[in-house]
């Protein structure tokens, strides 16, 4: 296997990186307190997202592709794909989220924490 591209752009530590499931988009969260949208056929940054008040520890598509949900803080936030623009902002951690993910039909969202406990959410 080869290398095929590098792409940079964030100015700290990048901890979780995701495709999106058509494989043309791909996310990356970072210490530097952002989510990047990256073009994968050319390498080219979308958009760059201020996402979390600490590092961004987990991004994660929906199944559908139109939704990205990010961890960090203690807050989830779900992102509009297309926009760039922020949908929602889930609370309820005492501690920092470490990771996301979400069900195989997208209605469903589960976060884990730095408060030792797992939160499922219900899309709305």
């Amino acid at each position: 296997r080869s290398n095929i591209a590098s792409l940079t752009g964030h100015s700290n530590v990048v901890n979780s990186v995701a495709f999106s499931l058509d494989g043309r988009t791909l996310a990356s969260g970072s210490w530097d307190r952002t989510i990047k949208l990256w073009d994968v056929a050319t390498g080219g940054e979308i958009a760059s997202l201020t996402a979390h008040s600490f590092g961004v520890s987990s991004v994660v598509f929906s199944p559908d592709g139109r939704t990205l949900a990010s961890s960090g803080d203690e807050t989830i936030k779900l992102w509009d794909v297309a926009t760039g623009g922020e949908i929602a902002a889930l609370s309820g951690h005492s501690f920092g989220v470490n990771s996301v993910a979400f069900s195989p039909d997208g209605r469903t969202l589960a976060s884990g924490s730095g408060d030792k406990t797992i939160k499922i959410w219900q899309r709305r």
